[in-house]
């Protein structure tokens, strides 16, 4: 598994985490760079992750708006905690991180929904991300 790959499911255990406990994500991030310091084999994730973690963090309601935009009969605080995480990940990267293709973003985000979540979610997953790729011009 890539460096990438494991940063996005810290990412992810950090942006559901905030979520569900009703907490500050930079408390949950600062939380997770003391344990970080203890772990010297996962630093190449832990970078990544913190970056994306902030990125959505900068750029939330951007994310947001396009993810209600496109998730048609879906509120953003309708969606599954751990959907919703997906598709702020995988936005991101697709929309501020232009070293991460639109296709890898996509397959990355498929792969967490099949993994975390159900089988109806990856479609969803899938279906969201196309038309903000398209939107991005990806």
């Amino acid at each position: 598994m890539s460096a990438r790959t494991k940063a996005r499911k810290r990412a992810l255990d950090m942006l559901f985490q905030a979520d569900v406990m009703h907490t500050s994500v930079m408390d949950v991030v600062a939380a997770e760079a003391k344990r970080a310091v203890g772990e010297p084999d996962r630093v190449a994730s832990w970078l990544y992750a913190r970056e994306i973690v902030d990125g959505v963090n900068d750029h939330r309601e951007e994310i947001d708006e396009l993810i209600a935009s496109y998730a048609q009969g879906w509120t953003i605080e309708r969606m599954p905690n751990v959907d919703r995480a997906i598709l702020r990940i995988a936005s991101w990267e697709m929309l501020h991180n232009p070293e991460v293709p639109a296709a890898v973003a996509i397959n990355e985000a498929v792969a967490l929904a099949k993994e975390y979540s159900t089988d109806d979610s990856s479609r969803f997953v899938n279906g969201v991300l196309g038309k903000i790729a398209e939107h991005a011009g990806a």
